[in-house]
């Protein structure tokens, strides 16, 4: 199936070719059909799989087709809800890039910054809303929203907008909704609040779910490299080093952790910026558009940007502190090899996160690649890598097939050769 054989009108059309956009990822070609005949979704697909476009192509479609009827001032026709302001802004500008050949028109809201320009833009009016919860209740609350024209309602990543401490949030959002609306509903996860805040939203809806058993991202080659806590800053700036041409996005569990590992870049002269809950937006907003523009090599987030990253081409990432949540770890290396690229994530872990590993590999349902001893090893640390490692047979073409990245991570291999490759248990809270 490409694009074409969907049915979209054409300038839609075209601005998805424009995008280079031809043949549609599984959630796409599953999705877009169910939406475009007016039926309500329910969504289920791993991080980095095209689920933007899924449900904002056909909304773009139906609103540009019943423009020819309409008059008057611009009112709210589509909501999108989505728990941070790094995704509100990716898929405002997903919405844009398929509506630039239709007079559509979307504008994001989110807190942390004056809601001066963002009322003055709502007051001249929009058909498509993107919006982060807390700054959307503030707003309605002040009567600068009204959705009484409201066609369609989107829950983007709702695993994570729970886990964020959203779920009262939300149902002061749906209390406000029409009855009367095409609602879609994604997640990347399907915990049992999940389902029941689904059962809250949707009518009578169809369900999407692509490969639940496939836990991470195929084409993502996944390695972990055994080092104690005092080395990880040693072996992070070895391997940065090792491809000075890479982007590299580099995870940290904390935002103290994340300002000190900037610190220790610079101490070896690599350049860096943290993203994170207590940087101003302005900040935030202008390392991410030094990092997608190429201006900035390194990047490093905590879990607030783990879903709101779309960079083209990002070579690696880094969990330079393994998540205590083994789903954040797929949400993290989603970042890249998104959609058909491919991509590297690497892992280091210390004796205290073993725990963590092993969590992680019982939900993706298979052994991370161990990557070759390094320079940076120490104390008890090496020992116990050693027991980490089971002894495989080199030639053996079951254990090749079964753990292809393997020999597909030819790109960080420590020192000497170069190999290649890619949280405490509360969850974090927040509000934007």
């Amino acid at each position: 199936m490409t694009f074409e054989d969907l049915g979209l009108a054409e300038p839609i059309l075209k601005a998805v070719e424009k995008e280079g956009y031809t043949t549609p990822t599984p959630i796409q070609e599953k999705a877009i059909p169910i939406l475009l005949k007016g039926k309500d979704l329910l969504g289920v697909a791993q991080t980095g799989t095209g689920k933007t476009a899924a449900f904002g192509i056909p909304i773009l479609n139906h609103l540009y087709n019943a423009q020819k009827t309409q008059t008057g001032k611009r009112r709210i026709k589509a909501l999108v809800v989505t728990p941070t302001r790094e995704l509100a802004i990716q898929i405002g500008e997903s919405f844009d890039a398929y509506a630039r050949y239709t007079n559509i028109k979307t504008t994001v809201i989110f807190g942390g910054v004056k809601q001066g320009k963002q009322t003055r833009i709502l007051q001249q009016g929009v058909d498509i809303l993107v919006a982060t919860p807390g700054r959307l209740l503030d707003l309605m609350g002040q009567g600068f929203i009204s959705f009484r024209d409201l066609e369609f309602a989107v829950l983007d990543e709702a695993d994570q907008m729970l886990d964020m401490g959203f779920i009262h949030d939300i149902k002061k959002i749906i209390a406000k909704l029409p009855p009367k609306r095409q609602s879609l509903f994604f997640s990347a996860t399907m915990p049992k609040s999940i389902v029941e805040l689904s059962r809250k939203i949707l009518g009578d809806f169809e369900q999407v779910t692509i490969k639940p058993e496939q836990a991470t991202a195929e084409k993502v080659d996944q390695g972990v490299y055994f080092v104690s806590k005092p080395n990880k800053p040693k072996l992070l700036a070895h391997l940065i080093k090792e491809k000075p041409e890479d982007s590299v996005l580099v995870f940290s569990r904390t935002k103290h952790g994340a300002n000190k590992i900037v610190k220790k870049l610079a101490q070896s002269d690599i350049r860096s910026a943290a993203i994170h809950g207590n940087k101003s937006q302005t900040a935030r907003q202008k390392a991410l558009g030094d990092f997608k523009d190429g201006q900035l090599r390194v990047l490093v987030a905590t879990d607030i940007a783990a879903r709101g990253i779309d960079v083209e081409e990002l070579n690696l990432v880094i969990n330079y502190d393994l998540p205590n949540i083994s789903e954040t770890y797929v949400h993290r290396i989603g970042r890249t090899g998104r959609a058909e690229a491919s991509g590297i994530a690497l892992s280091f872990c210390d004796k205290e996160e073993r725990p963590y590993l092993r969590d992680i590999e019982k939900l993706i349902n298979q052994q991370v690649p161990r990557m070759p001893e390094h320079q940076f090893i120490e104390g008890d640390d090496e020992a116990d890598t050693q027991t980490e490692q089971p002894r495989r047979k080199p030639n053996s073409d079951r254990n090749r097939s079964r753990n292809r990245n393997n020999s597909g991570s030819s790109k960080y291999r420590g020192s000497g050769s170069q190999k290649r490759s890619g949280n405490n248990r509360s969850k974090s809270r927040g509000r934007d």
